[in-house]
């Protein structure tokens, strides 16, 4: 089946729409530690509470597969978006963890049926699908911020909510263009043999999946929460602070976009390590200068391995993609919590400076793993 450009391009601005609002916690993340006087542990399960709703990733993923999917993705852009937007209004640290366990509920429904879709549309191009999904991710991670940036220099920080209609909107033109879509995947009835042995087949790759991203996503991830409260540290605003996440983001962009068309040609292990060398290098060298000028190049390599693992992971050959992908983001979800606890806790011992130093450290070991990724499945 040939690339279906339009429809990789509806569920690409789906994610975009959807993920502006999963993007704006890091940027305001300064501001609710002032305001609820958390520590950067307590800080750390903001994030966490939006995670927390991974655990049950398999579940979803099994019920992904014997309903219309395409309801997660119509909704929760909305439900994101009014969740996310609430925490602008909010004192209480106990409503925010609420309003951020809410909003990685909707997150979770979200990510599980759409990238089986994107393989579904790409025909034998899954990584330039994954790219342009990708692609769309991290633009939203690139406009959320500077959206946040305005939005808090016009109105403060309660205007934030005010955006949420975006997310409204989005719904309503998703619905329009979904109303008559019936996923390929969609199975009649649940078989629990066919889920076992989907498992059987796929644990030990995720065994291996898991070792290599718990490793290199230590960098990726404690930057994209603890970036604008590092800046913060060292002397500079919240508005800088967010445009400068803002423009590693945009990097990130470039990195997504490209990370799995590359894969496509070069293979999928070495263009992970390469983003391994160069998200290593990069970081080292952005904590040596604190240029702005380095983050473009160390958002690239930092996001490029997301489309390339999500490729990876859509190569394996089964008939239960929605679950595979369940899989996956559970795993996903559950290393970056566990990284995002580490990395406040550390912050706070050893000082963020200290923190991302080993966080290079531990991402450039991640290429040990590389070598026992299966080339073909």
């Amino acid at each position: 089946m040939k690339f279906q450009k339009s429809k990789v391009l509806l569920i690409s601005f789906a994610h975009f729409m959807h993920d502006i609002f999963s993007a704006i916690l890091a940027p305001i993340l300064p501001i609710l530690i002032q305001r609820m006087n958390i520590t950067l542990t307590e800080a750390s399960l903001l994030d966490i509470a939006r995670k927390i709703p991974a655990l049950f990733n398999p579940l979803l993923g099994i019920i992904a597969e014997h309903t219309n999917a395409k309801w997660f993705v119509i909704l929760t852009p909305s439900i994101t978006a009014i969740s996310m937007g609430l925490l602008g209004i909010t004192n209480s640290y106990i409503i925010a963890l609420f309003l951020l366990f809410i909003a990685g509920i909707s997150a979770t429904f979200f990510h599980i049926p759409t990238p089986a879709m994107i393989k579904e549309f790409s025909g034998n191009e899954s990584g330039k699908g994954m790219s342009y999904f990708m692609a769309a991710g991290e633009s939203a991670r690139t406009i959320g911020p500077l959206l946040v940036a305005m939005a808090i220099s016009t109105w403060g920080i309660e205007g934030i909510l005010k955006l949420s209609i975006l997310g409204i909107i989005a719904s309503i033109f998703l619905y329009i263009k979904l109303k008559d879509y019936t996923p390929k995947f969609k199975a009649q009835k649940f078989e629990t043999t066919q889920i076992k042995k989907t498992l059987k087949k796929v644990t030990p790759f995720f065994i291996k999946l898991g070792g290599f991203m718990m490793l290199n996503y230590t960098s990726k991830f404690s930057l994209s929460l603890f970036l604008p409260v590092y800046l913060t540290h060292v002397g500079k605003s919240v508005e800088y602070a967010s445009i400068a996440f803002g423009i590693m983001q945009a990097g990130g962009i470039i990195g997504a976009f490209y990370g799995g068309r590359i894969s496509d040609k070069i293979g999928r292990k070495k263009a992970l390590f390469i983003q391994t060398i160069g998200a290593t290098t990069f970081l080292i060298t952005f904590l040596i200068t604190n240029s702005l000028f380095i983050l473009p190049f160390l958002g690239f390599f930092l996001f490029s391995q997301s489309p390339i693992l999500l490729a990876f992971t859509h190569d394996l050959k089964t008939n239960t993609p929605n679950f595979i992908n369940s899989l996956y983001m559970f795993i996903n979800f559950g290393i970056s919590s566990l990284i995002i606890v580490f990395t406040g806790i550390l912050g706070e011992y050893l000082g963020l400076f200290q923190t991302f130093k080993i966080a290079a450290i531990l991402t450039l070991s991640s290429i040990l793993f590389i070598k026992t990724l299966p080339q073909k499945f």
